[in-house]
């Protein structure tokens, strides 16, 4: 199984505990959940000299409903005796706070443009079941109901036993539940590309940035909630750029240290992290984004990671604009319902098979995968918009972009997660159910996956990355990395596990000179270069097995071959994986007035700016700086026996020279006695 990258707290397994207990977050339902108007998106025109603002209040319509939301899930005694008590005590007292903040959108707007209308009737909020979805087909094409798999996660909600949203589902009472998983042996093969014709682009630039082994984490989101902490009130894994944070500047992206093999990728690449729910009381279980909004269980370090960019099947495809940010998937989509939605769970082997709203239960020898495919089109003239989404676009069934948009590289992102199918018979408690994180209200519905990429190529490297495309070919420092092997009824051996050490080979003796002494070995017999330690702030805890050791120095960190090292040999698929039993130190981003996060305790404050309804302003774990540490570069070493001048090499060549410096000594000798008996 993956490791886990927080040093826990506590080590409790699932047993029987039930869900408030193992939390900690006290008594909690998910039989309902809050359902309010997803103001971003209707957005779709905000002034640029308004977006700063009209974000922060966006971001605090977020923090209501979460707010709302805990009121609502620890309520459950009252709500049974008083039925008017949700609507009188959360519903109605929310649609106050939210008609006044949605007052102040539209005061910002109107300063610098036109006041948008009808933002006052999107104040109300309803409860919702949390059994049921939202009609499905709103903003789509009305065959949303016949998402794969839906019948399959239904028969599991009847295997559950009571395990559902009104018993408390997951380990902090907000799901997931046996409803949410499909077996994918039971799903159809549902995957149709479109076939390329005329002047496709059929070439892909592929980057290798790692899987998070720098334990780099928080619970921010720079695209949609800039300059607020805890604006995602989840929690996102970091590859490739290091300092993404609430607060950094397009600058501080630019300068920053990057995960990447290629250093001219300095792009940032991040998702929902995946949990375990087994009990695990992570360093953030009682801390914003984490288990006080319903986010718990034990982080999973993805196994593979892979980034490619592929091509258009119509066109050739254009080079995306610097600092282009693309968010895909929609991290409210249970309540929003699915016209933005765009997860994609699957198993390795059966990667023809996609799930949209459930999540997979694989067989024996097969991973988690989940996939996201970015929006490919592009206006051609922004690098943002308002609600995040209308600068760009998805290609249509034949891969065409709409009219004003043009292609470009379209990023499909694949993550592998070691995950064993959960024991939906007994609610996880033999195997633990998995979910990604998300908003306390979306209840970790697999639907609600989304992805995030901020584009931070060098110009160069991006020429080269459309050049590639364009020119039909398969290029970049990840090229060889992320096939899926063919689908089968049972997968066969797992096609990405980490290959093994291979053992060193003996230093040949002189008596066998005829064997080539100078090959190269298929990898390093060193061991790679540790990962420097990680900070001591925010939320470093070291190892696992040392809780409660803040002076650990690192040992445990993940090891990374240098980049101009000869890498072991892949095995099929293989493109960016966890080391081997490697667990990962934590590296979440440090407070952005240089304090110690990990003193502040928790997100709440004791000052006059205290948010008395108990979330806080600021975020204990992950809080945001502008330059976050990365490890640096390993020195290069090289392996005995690699090139010229190896000891085998030495060897081989020395030993003729002095079997004929022998010879000719014993021929002095033989002389010298000669001459002497004639003498």
């Amino acid at each position: 199984m993956a490791a886990n990258v927080y040093a826990s707290a506590t080590d409790g397994g699932s047993g029987g505990d039930s869900a408030a207990t193992r939390s900690g977050t006290g008594v909690r339902t998910a039989g309902a959940t809050i359902d309010c108007p997803d103001v971003g998106t209707k957005l779709t025109s905000v002034p640029e000299q308004a977006r700063g603002e009209v974000d922060k209040e966006l971001a605090l319509l977020d923090e209501q409903i979460a707010k709302a939301y805990q009121q609502l899930s620890e309520s459950a005694q009252q709500m049974q005796q008083d039925p008017g008590f949700a609507g009188n005590a959360i519903v109605n007292p929310l649609k106050e706070k939210r008609g006044a903040t949605l007052e102040r959108i539209a005061i910002a707007i109107d300063r610098v443009g036109d006041r948008p209308e009808g933002l006052e009737a999107l104040a109300a909020c309803t409860v919702q079941d949390g059994n049921q979805a939202p009609a499905q087909g709103e903003g789509q094409d009305g065959d949303a109901g016949e998402q794969p798999g839906q019948e399959q996660g239904q028969a599991g909600q009847e295997q559950g036993n009571g395990q559902g949203q009104g018993a408390n589902g997951g380990q902090a009472g907000n799901g997931p539940v046996a409803a949410d998983f499909a077996d994918i042996k039971s799903v159809q093969p549902n995957v149709n590309d479109p076939r390329p014709q005329g002047d496709a682009s059929r070439g892909s630039f592929a980057t290798s940035c790692g899987v998070n082994e720098n334990g780099l984490f928080n619970s921010d989101n720079i695209i949609a909630a800039p300059g607020v902490t805890n604006g995602a009130h989840h929690f996102h894994d970091y590859v490739g750029n290091q300092s993404n944070n609430a607060f950094a500047s397009d600058q501080d992206l630019a300068n920053a240290e990057t995960s990447c093999d290629d250093q001219g990728d300095k792009s940032s690449y991040y998702w929902p992290v995946v949990r375990l729910q087994n009990g695990t009381q992570e360093q953030d279980a009682q801390k914003p984004g984490g288990g006080i909004e319903g986010n718990a269980g034990e982080i999973v370090t993805p196994k593979q990671v892979t980034l490619t960019f592929v091509g258009n099947p119509r066109e050739k495809v254009t080079a995306m604009p610097r600092l282009l940010r693309i968010i895909t998937g929609d991290a409210k989509s249970f309540v929003n319902g699915p016209a933005n939605a765009n997860a994609s769970w699957s198993c390795t082997g059966f990667e023809d098979r996609q799930l949209k709203d459930k999540y997979p239960l694989c067989p024996q020898g097969s991973d988690v995968v989940r996939t996201f495919k970015f929006q490919s089109c592009w206006d051609g003239r922004n690098i943002d918009s308002a609600n995040h989404r209308t600068h760009v676009a998805f290609a249509d069934a034949a891969g065409n972009c709409p009219s004003g948009f043009r292609p470009i590289p379209q990023l499909v992102q694949r993550i592998v997660y070691d995950i064993d199918a959960p024991s939906l018979q007994d609610g996880g408690r033999t195997t633990p159910l998995f979910a990604v994180d998300s908003f306390p209200e979306q209840l970790h519905k697999p639907g609600t996956d989304h992805g995030d990429f901020i584009n931070i190529f060098d110009e160069d490297l991006m020429g080269e990355m459309v050049d590639c495309i364009n020119g039909g070919r398969k290029c970049g420092a990840g090229a060889d990395g992320g096939q899926d092997p063919a689908p089968t009824e049972e997968p066969q051996e797992e096609p990405t596990k980490t290959p093994e050490a291979p053992q060193e080979e003996p230093t040949k003796t002189p008596e066998a000179p005829q064997e080539e002494p100078t090959k190269t070995p298929e990898a390093p017999q060193e061991q790679p270069t540790k990962t420097p330690d990680a900070p001591q702030n925010g939320n470093s805890g070291g190892k696992p097995a040392d809780q409660g050791d803040d002076g650990d120095d690192g040992k445990g960190g993940a090891a990374k071959p240098p980049a101009d090292k000869p890498d072991p040999e892949p095995e099929p698929g293989e493109a960016s994986t966890a080391p081997g039993g490697a667990r990962p130190e934590v590296k979440a981003t440090a407070s952005a007035d240089g304090g110690n996060a990990a003193e502040q305790g928790g997100g709440s404050k004791n000052g006059d700016d205290q948010d008395t309804d108990g979330l806080g302003d600021s975020q204990a774990v992950g809080q945001a700086t502008s330059a976050a540490p990365a490890p640096s570069a390993p020195s290069r070493t090289e392996p005995q026996a690699v090139g010229e001048g190896g000891l085998a090499d030495t060897g081989a060549q020395l030993w003729p020279a002095a079997a004929g410096a022998v010879l000719v000594i014993a021929g002095f000798v033989v002389l010298r006695r000669v001459r002497r008996s004639h003498m």
